[in-house]
């Protein structure tokens, strides 16, 4: 493939990308490249968002290049300091290898393994000595560091840095001189690591990486980067009907978001798609669907996203909702926050009430119990069941 649309797909989604110039003529040499991602396996099941980079290394792989799949099993036990404000606690040795084996088993969903080099970091770093790590130290300032935005945030509001963190960035950089990176890939968050790969790179005589930064996936809320945390995820690991219908929960907007970084389709068939649905000819709920049905495919298999699309669609569908369905529509806030729309349109007889039959588990958003009685639902279309038999299709906007 000649290197312009190799670029066009490398480019696909990407943030940010250092050096384009250097990148061409590293093409250019119809060498395959030894492209780069580290995982630090600190919890054991990954969501959507995690998988942005995972898909750019797919791309990589169909262009033919090398994919390396770096599992932090050292760098894991120090514990990566980006975007944190406080000491991340470092993971013992069996947490990290027993994460990192429900990773291999999880990104192997999307990438070929049989062209996906597994790679442990403690390979070399287990053979360090600590005259070795004074000499990596050594390549880089107190200054430098400082220059990281969570680094100076902390030190600045007098928060602890432990000195052991400064040494996250470093034993990154040091992968990829140990693996002769050509590219490495990461989060916005992990631009500085990245770019520290290039300084101590050249600083051995290797000739430095290129750096390919993704965005972060917004989650269902279409606002905050999609996160546990957040209650705003959908886990690649999550029941079939409950993928298919987080996914069918997000906006008409954000599904092009959800397009261009997950899904396999190319740029041209989703522009397409794009163009149908704002002249009318294909609605956006079958644009949506047709994403949930290969979500749910890639991780489940096609005869389960099948199943969930036919679940879905039996409670979406006229002659499937119960008779006694209202609609409700709703701005995305206050309103969404589930004792006031349950009050607002007529399932529940206050707010009081409302609270009280969450509490007992009696909510169903999308067949999905909800417990939580603070969050907002996020923009999107859902089918609630309050008891047995109170249902409403609650529109949020």
């Amino acid at each position: 493939m000649d290197i312009d649309k190799q670029m066009e797909i490398i480019k696909r989604g990407v943030l940010e990308l250092i050096d384009e110039g250097e990148l061409r003529k590293k093409l250019a040499r119809n060498v395959p490249l030894r492209v780069k991602v580290g995982f630090d396996p600190t919890a054991p099941d990954l969501h959507l968002g995690h998988t942005v980079v995972i898909h750019k290394m797919r791309h990589f792989q169909e262009l033919g290049h090398h994919i390396i799949f770096l599992i932090g099993d050292f760098t894991g036990q120090i514990g990566d300091p980006s975007g944190r404000s406080e000491t991340r606690p470092p993971l013992t040795r069996e947490q990290v290898l027993q994460n990192a084996e429900t990773y291999k088993q999880q990104v192997f969903k999307i990438l070929d393994p049989e062209k996906t080099e597994v790679v442990f970091n403690s390979a070399w770093f287990n053979a360090f000595s600590a005259a070795d790590f004074i000499r990596l130290a050594g390549r880089c300032t107190v200054a430098r560091m400082l220059e990281r935005d969570d680094f100076h945030n902390r030190f600045h509001s007098n928060q602890p840095i432990s000195i052991h963190e400064f040494l996250y960035p470093l034993a990154q950089a040091y992968d990829s001189v140990a693996l002769k990176a050509d590219i490495e890939m990461g989060g916005n968050d992990q631009k500085f690591n990245l770019l520290m790969g290039r300084t101590i790179q050249a600083q051995y005589g290797i000739e430095p990486q290129c750096i390919l930064t993704m965005p972060l996936l917004e989650g269902l809320d279409g606002v905050r980067k999609m996160s546990k945390s957040y209650g705003n995820y959908v886990g690649i690991t999550d029941a079939p009907s409950d993928m298919f219908g987080k996914i069918m929960s997000i906006s008409d907007d954000l599904m092009w978001r959800y397009y261009e970084l997950i899904s396999a389709c190319s740029l041209e068939d989703i522009a397409e798609m794009r163009r149908n649905v704002e002249t009318g000819a294909l609605h956006p709920k079958a644009a949506k669907e047709n994403l949930a049905h290969e979500i749910v495919t890639r991780y489940h298999g096609k005869e389960e996203a099948d199943a969930a699309k036919a679940g879905f669609n039996s409670v979406f569908a006229k002659g499937g909702a119960p008779e006694e369905m209202t609609e409700y529509v709703c701005a995305h806030g206050e309103e969404s926050v589930p004792p006031v729309f349950l009050e607002k349109s007529g399932l529940a007889a206050s707010r009081g009430e409302a609270r009280r039959l969450i509490k007992q588990g009696a909510l169903t958003v999308n067949n999905e119990r909800w417990d939580d009685a603070v969050t907002p639902l996020a923009q999107g279309e859902y089918v609630v069941k309050l008891g047995k038999k109170r249902f409403a299709k609650i529109i949020v906007q």
